[in-house]
Parts: C-alpha cells; structure tokens; sequence
C-alpha cells in the first residue's frame, strides 16, 4: 500500500473504533434508563460492568477532537495550506454549530420546541474547529505548547465561579463551567461540553500533523506516536498517584482492589481533565500506532464507520430512538413507552444489533461521498 494513504486508513480506522465505543455509550442512554451514571460516576451504586463500559466510552471524544485537528492539518496540506484549512473549519464549525440544535438536537427528544437545549460534542467540536482556524496560523511547535498547556493547565481554574447576573457568567459556562444558561424566551442552554480543554485537545492533533506527511517514514510516525502514547500514560499514572491535581475528583481506597481501581479511573469529563486527557490520547496514540502497522484488509470494516462519521452520528441517534419506540410499542403493546434492557451485556448487544446495519448504510453512503463532486459533500 501506498504509505499516504496507509496512514488515512490508520486515521479512519481510529475514527471508526471510537465512533463504534461511542455507538455502545449511546445504547445505554437510550436503553439503560434505570442506571444512568453521572459524571464522574458514583462508586457506591455503579456496578463495574456499567462502569468499564462507560470508561470505553470516554476515548470518544479526545481522540476524536484530535483527529478532527489532525484530519484539518491533512486537508491544508492537500488543499493548499493554511488558509485553505482555516476556511474550510470556520466553514465546517458554523455548520456544525447549527447541527446540534436542530437535526441532532431533535434526535434526542423528539420534541421541536424542548425546555432545554443540550449544548453537546457537536456543538463543542464546531466551536473547537472555529478556535482551530485562528489558531493554526501559529507555528506548530506554539501550537503543541500552546495546546499542551491549556490540556494539563486549566485545572488550575476550576476554583474559579460565575453566577447567574456576573458579567462573565455566559463566556465563562461556555467555557470551562458545565452549568445551565437561561434563555429569554423561556427555557435554557446546557453547556454540557465546556469548550477550553477541547481548544487544547484539537491543537494538539493539528501540531502532530507533519508527522503525517506522505514523505514521513512509516517507522519514524509509528515510534512517535508509541513515544508520546507512552509519555502521556506514564504522566497520567504519576499525577493520578500523586492525587493532588490532575482531576477535580480524587480517588480513595476502596473496599476491595476492584474497587479502587475503579476509583483510580473514575475521571471527569466535563470538562475534561488532565488525566483525563492524558489517559485518552494517550490510549488513542498507541492504539494509533498499531493501526499504522496494519493492513487495510484487517481494518477495513473500521474505515467504512470512519470515513463518513458525522451520516454515522445523525443515523445512529435517529436509528437508536426510534428501535427504543418501536421495542416499546411490541414489547408494552402502547405508544410512548421507552424500553429499558436489564443489563449491561443487553447494551452490548443492542450496540452490535444496531451496528450492522449501520455498517451497509455508511458503506453505501461513502461510496456516493466519494464519487460525489458537489463542494457541500465535504461537510457531510
């Protein structure tokens, strides 16, 4: 295989593992009502089954975030430089912004008018693209640092508060506070992804981007990334260790070894810490690298999910609301009536029932994506 395109099918496949771990997340928001967990999750009543599947859960959004950069460094390179890529994400982050507060905003509750506007991964990755756009003019060793420092630094600001009525209030909930927004018109925003970390975690993947070029050695790309994979476990382990920052919730012994390791990985997500982070793409780097060493034979079934995840995003929301509606409907025999399975396993394989024909759907639309010359088919 041609190295340059090795490399897109490492990235893809990436992208279509996490996309998948995320597809299982999303069948237990819609099939687990009786054992929602929160964030982080409370030890007491998780179960560990509920909870390890959650915690695959969290390599979803960092390592996507740092792809999507990655991905941008890759269409300035093919596309004519920086600004090219600077157009095409402010472009493509105002699009995305629209995008989750209507088509997938809708697919969640089924309500055109809802009391509350859930402000999610979408809405923040299209705020991440926009700050990325400005952003990328910097050199790419000033993005790395710059980018490194909000990802490990912005710790130090969770003492920091806004009320309802303080001047900073809103800039401040968008940004590092997950709190609710009130609307004038009756109703509120939640800012359930606050955007800074994520600011990082996209300039990040954009500062690795030369490791990607067609002309980099193969081995030399892999080794860096096992390099920084490794670097950033063995930072997370010895800042979880210490326990004294790194994450808003420390971990204690619990009553048997399982449970403190489960309080040792119990992690903040919104926003995302720095171990958090640092365990998430960490993982994400490693397993990047083992990708790159594939063929596309083994990987291809994860490309097809990868190479058109924003259809896969929008179909997978609609296709799970509804299966739970129409379960509701054959198995409670009246409309209305959300379906809840009865354990973790049945997430999995609601996950997997739900994924296959996912599969046909993407591979179908990737194909009419890549024949396609319509300019707006690069924003699907």
């Amino acid at each position: 295989m041609h190295p340059s395109r090795a490399r897109i099918v490492a990235i893809d496949a990436l992208r279509g593992l996490v996309i998948l771990l995320m597809l299982v997340d999303h069948a237990r928001e819609f099939f687990y009502y009786h054992a929602q967990v929160s964030d982080p999750m409370n030890l007491a009543t998780t179960e560990p089954a509920l909870f390890f599947t959650r915690l695959t859960a969290h390599l979803c959004a960092p390592i996507f975030v740092a792809l999507t950069g990655l991905s941008a460094y890759l269409y300035g390179e093919a596309k004519g430089g920086k600004a090219a890529a600077s157009s095409f994400l402010l472009k493509r982050g105002l699009f995305l912004i629209l995008l989750e507060v209507t088509v997938v905003g809708f697919a969640w509750n089924f309500d055109f008018t809802p009391a509350r506007i859930y402000l999610q991964v979408i809405w923040v990755i299209g705020l991440s693209m926009i700050a990325l756009a400005a952003l990328l003019h910097l050199s790419h060793r000033w993005l790395i640092l710059l980018g490194a420092a909000i990802v490990l630094g912005h710790n130090l600001l969770d003492p920091i508060t806004a009320a309802p009525g303080d001047w900073y209030f809103i800039p401040w909930a968008i940004l590092h506070d997950r709190t609710l927004i009130d609307l004038p018109w009756g109703g509120d925003l939640r800012t359930s992804y606050p955007l800074l970390p994520w600011i990082g975690i996209i300039m990040l993947g954009y500062g690795i981007g030369p490791w990607f070029r067609a002309e980099v050695p193969a081995p030399t790309r892999q080794a860096r990334l096992v390099g920084i994979g490794v670097a950033m476990l063995a930072a997370f382990a010895v800042l979880r260790t210490i326990n004294l920052y790194g994450d808003p919730s420390p971990w204690v012994i619990g009553e048997v070894p399982l449970r403190t390791i489960m309080s040792f990985l119990n992690l903040t997500k919104y926003p995302p810490s720095a171990d958090f982070a640092l365990l998430t793409l960490g993982t994400g780097a490693l397993v990047m690298a083992a990708f790159d060493r594939m063929s596309s034979r083994l990987l291809g079934w994860l490309t097809v999910f990868g190479s058109v995840p924003l259809f896969f995003y929008i179909l997978h929301l609609y296709g799970l609301h509804l299966l739970n509606i129409a379960l509701g409907m054959v198995i409670q025999h009246r409309e209305g009536v959300l379906v809840s399975v009865p354990n973790v396993g049945a997430i999995w394989l609601v996950a997997l029932a739900a994924a296959v024909p996912c599969w046909f759907a993407c591979r179908w639309f990737g194909a009419i994506k890549r024949r396609s010359g319509r300019w707006w088919m690069r924003y699907l």
